[in-house]
């Protein structure tokens, strides 16, 4: 587990149409709006353990603010913000707002914001939707498919295992795994977490260079038939399905792949294996051991090479490099190493 990091606690992104955004979070996916502040609204989640866990922000074209995470105590705060002062990727600190206390916020070396807090507003629905149940925050919901909270974030970057170095050597995330080609040798997907789960941080390797771009974020559901049905729930309500249900190799969960109305994906999986070993050290997964398909047998559309913001060039995919981009991505990958 990281030294300094306890979990993912949310993620802000850019909305062209904020209005059809968020009635798209709140009727088809099922989230609750929890505050306005300006051109922001604050999202939850039925079993949030915090306020609010999605942000959307107005926005030109689709994309990334940032995302937040909570430290382990007020004390990581200060130290983990004493190792970043100390690279070239100085941040600043924020005042206490939105819920949380004071806050430090950077952008690391492949232009990923990042917020990281400690003090925070636990929450506690009251009235109609308070729980029975004394662990939960609130009731649970039956709109749309009602995630329960949100997951990971997957980001694309020139250098996958640059990233993932970055963050283990600074923030203490732990690598869990990597997935690489057999010709050109070119590691296109990562994956590392601040905790026990498999990943909260997915990393895909991005031939733009277009720095800061989000490839997917997640949400969690219980078990693997609430992802089948909520692949019903989506279609029924117009939405279409990109990739998926399927289960993936790398993390052993259960996953499908949507878009909300700015073209940003969004991931909905379940299951998975926890990791507890201190000393773990990094697996290498190759095309054919299935990271993103475990059993072997679907194919990954085109559309999956795209992130947000939009970009002239492909990223990778989960399960590799689509015939036709290996170029892009393997100069991508050479220039980097260059630098």
């Amino acid at each position: 587990m990281s030294k300094y990091l306890s979990h993912l606690s949310h993620i802000e992104i850019y909305a062209p149409d904020l209005d059809a955004t968020i009635r798209f979070y709140e009727q088809k996916v099922g989230l609750t709006v929890v505050r306005r502040v300006g051109d922001r609204v604050f999202l939850r989640n039925w079993c949030d353990y915090y306020e609010y866990s999605v942000v959307l922000r107005q926005g030109e074209q689709a994309g990334m603010v940032r995302m937040a995470w909570r430290t382990n105590s007020g004390e990581d705060l200060d130290r983990v913000v004493a190792r970043i002062e100390a690279t070239d990727y100085k941040g600043q600190w924020l005042d206490a707002a939105d819920g949380l206390g004071r806050s430090y916020e950077f952008t690391g070396p492949y232009g990923h914001t990042m917020q990281l807090f400690w003090e925070v507003e636990h929450y506690e629905a009251q009235g109609e939707n308070a729980s029975t149940y004394p662990d939960r925050p609130s009731k649970r919901t039956t709109t749309g498919f009602a995630p329960r909270q949100l997951d990971h974030v997957t980001i694309a970057s020139r250098d996958v295992e640059g990233f993932a170095n970055w963050y283990n050597e600074v923030l203490d995330f732990r690598i869990m795994a990597f997935a690489k080609l057999p010709e050109p040798r070119l590691t296109f997907f990562g994956v590392i977490t601040t905790n026990e789960k498999s990943h909260d941080l997915g990393i895909l390797l991005d031939s733009s260079d277009v720095p800061g771009r989000i490839h997917h974020f997640a949400f969690w559901l219980d078990t693997p038939e609430q992802v089948t049905a909520a692949a019903d729930v989506l279609i029924e309500n117009g939405v279409p399905i990109e990739y998926g249900p399927g289960f993936h190799g790398i993390g052993e969960q259960n996953f499908l792949y949507f878009r909300d109305p700015s073209g940003l994906r969004i991931e909905v999986n379940s299951g998975g294996y926890r990791n507890y070993v201190p000393d773990w050290q990094p697996k290498v997964w190759e095309v054919d051991d299935g990271p993103s398909d475990m059993f072997r047998n679907l194919t990954v559309p085109e559309s999956m090479l795209e992130a947000s913001p939009p970009a002239s060039k492909p990223t990778a995919t989960e399960q590799g490099i689509v015939a036709g981009t290996e170029d892009d991505l393997a100069a991508a990958a050479a220039a980097q190493r260059d630098v």
